[in-house]
């Protein structure tokens, strides 16, 4: 599973989602989607997310094992 830490960053930089959709080039909704855990981005996606928050990819995103 991969953990994200999208809304962390958005509250740190007083983002709305919108602003984030914005900068990254995605809808709102897909940022919605992203903070929900509903589907997991493209390594391109998750690259231009943790760098429009100023942040490696590894503070966004945390892979964790699911326990079967």
């Amino acid at each position: 599973m991969l953990e994200n830490y999208i809304s962390v960053g958005r509250a740190e930089k007083k983002w709305t989602q919108q602003h984030l959709a914005d900068a990254v080039g995605v809808s709102r909704q897909t940022i919605a989607a992203l903070e929900k855990n509903k589907y997991n981005p493209s390594l391109i996606l998750a690259f231009k997310i943790s760098n429009s928050l100023g942040k490696e990819i590894t503070e966004v995103f945390k892979y964790k094992e699911d326990v079967v």
